[in-house]
Formats: C-alpha cells, structure tokens, sequence
C-alpha cells in the first residue's frame, strides 16, 4: 500500500469512471488523439489501447493506495448533488467488494483493446468499434463504482447498447438473432428491476446505497422488502444469468466476436451478482431471506443444467461447439456464485465474489483460446477442430495446446488454481447457512452442487482429450503457435489465476471484513 492523498483517490475513481467515456467520444472525432498508425484504423486501434492502458494504470494505482486495513470503509468518495428534486446524487466510492471487480474490468479491457489491435475485428468502421468498446467499459466501471439506487441502474443499461452492437455488426453466424435475444432478455428484465428500485428509494426516503445499507432495511416493511427482491432479484438474475433465464448467454457468446466474448463472461455478468450482494442483501434482508432457498435450489439446477448441457456438447459426434460449451459452463459456474450469496453467511458470499474474480480470469482466458483456435482452424466445433489439429493440438501447437489445458483444468477446480476457491466456500457456506435459513435443504443444495464440480470434471477433460490429445499420425500441417500479441494478452490472465490459487488471502483479505460489515448493516 502507498500514501495517497484523498483527493487524488477521489480524482482516480472519478478518471477511472468517466475517463472511457471521453475516450469513447475522442474515437469518433476524425482525428483521434491517439498514437499515430500508419492508416487511420490503426491509429484508433491504438487510442483504444492508450486509453484503456490509461485506465488500467490509474485502477492499480487506485488500488495501491487503498486502505488495505480497513476494507470495509467506503474509500475515495465523492458525493455531489445532482437531482435535488428527487435526492439523486453523483455518489462514487470503493471497498474491498467493488476494488477487485473494478481492477478486473480495467484488465480485461485492456487485454481485449491489445488484441484487437494486433488482430483487427472483421467487419465495419473500427472507430465505432472502439468507441462501443469503450462505452462498454466505462458502464460496467461505474456499475461498480457509483454508490446511488439510480445510477446504478443508469450504468447497469448503459453497457446494453455496444454489447448489442459488438454482437450485431462484428459477430459471427447468427448474430443478428443472438443480439436481438440478449437485448429483450436484458431490457426486459431491466424494466422489472428498475420498479423494485423505485420502490425502495421512495419507502425508504433516498437512493443512497450506503445510507440504505446502514439502515439495514428496518425503515422498509417486510411486504415492501419481499416485492423489491423479487422484482430486483429478477432483473439481476437475467444478466446473471441465472436458469431459466440463462437462454439468451450461449447464443450471444456463439455469435459474439472474441473479446465481445470475454468481456460478456469476464465483467458483464459479474454486475448481475454484484447487484445482490451490494443492494438486495444489506438493503432487504428479510425479503432477501424469504427468497434465499428458491435462489439456492434455482442456483444448484442451474449448476447441473449447465454441466449436463457441456457434456452433452463434449460428447463425440455431437457437433458441439466449443464456444456454446464455454458459455454454458458459465450458467454452472455462475451457480455456484448464487449458491454462495444465497446462504447469506460471510463465508458463502465471501467465496461468490471469489468465484466471480476466478470466473472472470479463467473464462476469459478460455475465450482467447477459442478465438485463436478459429483463427487458426475456421471453425469452433468439436469435431471439426479433432480433424483439423489430428486430435493433438499439443503436437501442432504445443503451447497454445498447454494454455488450452491450463484453462481447462482451472474451470474444473483445481486446488492451488483461482476456481477452486470460490466454489468451495459456497459449499461450505451452505454446509451452515445463516440462522432461520433450512440446514437439510442447504445440505441437499451443497451434495448437488458437489456433484456438479464432478461434471465440470468430465466435460472439461473430455474436451482437453478430444482437442488436444489422441496422437494420430496424419500428416496434417502444423498449426500457428502463439503469437508474441497473443502471449502479452494472456500471460496476466495465467499469472494471475495461479496467484489466487496459491495466495487466496489477498483477495479473501479484501472482500471478508466489508462482506462481514454489510451482512451485519451496511459500510459506513
């Protein structure tokens, strides 16, 4: 940790917040002020990569000069009227369950703007591109930054519309299809959500997060609490996704160009379960508790749905797509994450935002790999890429084929990887849920969930022997290896899913006191 004034910090959020949006509108001027390329697709290229480079830089130093002693306290504030008439501030600030994710998003963007630099997206005009990349990056920023019921929701939406775009103008087969679904799915779960949020703000008084945290709920009645969570908890549950509302996320990550994909599994969907643990858990406890055994047993389906849906895809001769798999390994994995927060005990929340960080690494990763997989071979499906690599990628491309496996068995739990963590504590967080909460029912949520890691197992390995391994003779060209661009792009990924892994404290010791402090009323 270093000394850094608190102006500074309020000046840094306040940058890393507003800054992709400046850069968003830089992009489209007709001369962006970025580095000079040698046309003017690669000059907006690299302004995407100088300013996300930018934002990463000012979310680490932020991050530097966090109070790592007192995770718990709302850091780098600021707090500005801006609709007197109804009490709506510009309210911004950081703890040790908004930091990480923060960090996170300023990495995977400026991961997908290095890689799209070197590997230019097919397809129309790369200044809105760029633009839509850093619209995208500024919503789901603030999304965890801002501290006011309305804000939230403005920047929960804003990221909607270049999400829409990024898979409707640069996706793949099916595109228009998958970004029509994730925008009614999204919107119209928006839409529910935003009444809960009004409903909140007016029985409460304010829609400020901090004040309706450290209320703990007790100036809204236990029928009020009920009606928010459930209209709120449907909005967050879409864009989790959580099953059955989970249909629209294997489409648009099939049809969504790669870093699209990344940033659909790596950030996006973490704003669905930010949205529980940092507003309906502290704001609505009662009605939360009324509702915390339906998300339970929806979680743990969702957790067997997904992993039978991979196998099925992994199977041979199934023609599965390796991409649809990916994403419906998501719907599981996001399970677990709602299977953490619904037992409301520090040690099950605590392991879902865990999760959320290693599924962010972890998938992120496997959507790179994807991606120069169909660079390299043309395709995404199973059997296809079995023929194509002669069923041993790690003969045609020994590092790409290791990179490969690594992922793999990192979404498969690995002890000493970032995907063991999360998944563990939220099976021990329901191995004794919070008190009122149904043990035998929590019991029968935790066995389910254990058998799920088991499937997750299978799958993956069966898709690291089908892609990877085999050993055929055919005399098939050698594939590309990895790229010097590509290494730069993953090589923090790797890094940083083997330092959660071997070092879970430094997240644990961030998230722990602010998740025991808003369990227990509010931040201060």
């Amino acid at each position: 940790m270093i000394d850094i004034n608190e102006s500074v910090m309020q000046f840094l959020l306040a940058f890393v917040v507003v800054g992709p949006l400046l850069g968003a509108v830089a992009a489209l001027l007709p001369a962006p002020p970025g580095l000079k390329g040698k046309s003017p697709e690669q000059a907006v290229l690299r302004h995407g990569v100088t300013v996300t480079g930018a934002i990463l830089v000012a979310a680490i130093v932020l991050a530097l000069g966090f109070d790592h002693d007192h995770p718990s306290k709302m850091q780098a504030t600021t707090d500005i009227s801006w609709i007197p008439a109804l009490d709506v501030r510009i309210h911004l600030g950081i703890d040790g369950i908004s930091l990480p994710l923060l960090v996170l998003t300023a990495l995977l963007s400026f991961l997908c703007a290095l890689y799209s630099y070197f590997k230019p997206p097919t397809g129309p005009s790369p200044k809105a591109f760029v633009a839509l990349l850093l619209l995208l990056e500024s919503g789901t920023l603030a999304t965890f930054a801002v501290l006011d019921l309305l804000l939230f929701f403005l920047a929960f939406e804003m990221v909607l519309i270049p999400m829409y775009f990024l898979i409707a103008r640069w996706g793949g087969e099916g595109r228009t299809r998958a970004a029509w679904k994730f925008i009614l799915f999204t919107l119209l779960g928006s839409v529910v959500m935003l009444l809960g949020l009004l409903l909140i703000g007016i029985k409460a008084g304010t829609f400020d997060m901090v004040a309706l945290a450290t209320d703990n709920g007790r100036s809204l009645t236990a029928s009020v609490q009920v009606i928010a969570v459930l209209a709120i908890g449907l909005g967050l549950a879409v864009k989790t996704p959580m099953w059955p509302l989970h249909s629209w996320l294997p489409d648009a990550h099939t049809a969504a160009p790669t870093v699209g994909s990344v940033l659909l599994a790596g950030v996006l969907l973490k704003m669905g379960t930010y949205g529980f643990v940092r507003i309906l858990l502290p704001v609505a406890p009662h009605g939360f508790h009324t509702f915390a055994p339906y998300l339970a047993a929806f979680a743990v389906v969702g957790i067997i749905y997904g992993s039978l849906a991979c196998l099925a895809l992994a199977k041979q001769g199934a023609k599965g797509d390796l991409k649809r798999l990916i994403a419906y390994s998501s719907v599981g994995h996001m399970g677990f994450v709602l299977l953490g927060i619904a037992t409301m005990t520090p040690t099950g929340v605590n392991g879902a935002l865990f999760a959320n960080i290693a599924h962010g690494l972890i998938t992120g990763l496997l959507f790179f790999l994807v991606g120069a997989l169909k660079d390299r071979t043309g395709t995404t499906d199973l059997d296809t890429l079995a023929e194509e690599t002669g069923a041993a990628l790690y003969g045609k491309a020994p590092r790409l084929g290791g990179l490969l496996a690594f992922a793999a068995v990192a979404s498969l739990g690995l002890p000493g990887l970032a995907g063991f963590w999360g998944e563990m504590l939220a099976l021990f967080g329901s191995f004794e849920p919070a008190a009122d909460l149904s043990r035998p029912a929590f019991l029968t949520f935790m066995a389910i969930g254990a058998f799920g890691t088991l499937l997750t197992a299978a799958y993956m390995l069966i898709v690291v022997r089908r892609v990877c391994m085999g050993g055929t003779e055919q005399e098939l060209p050698k594939l590309a290896d990895v790229h010097g661009y590509e290494f730069a792009a993953w090589t923090p990924l790797v890094a940083l899913t083997v330092l959660a892994g071997l070092w879970p404290k430094a997240l644990l010791g961030l998230t722990d006191p602010a998740v025991q402090q808003l369990l227990a009323g509010g931040s201060r």
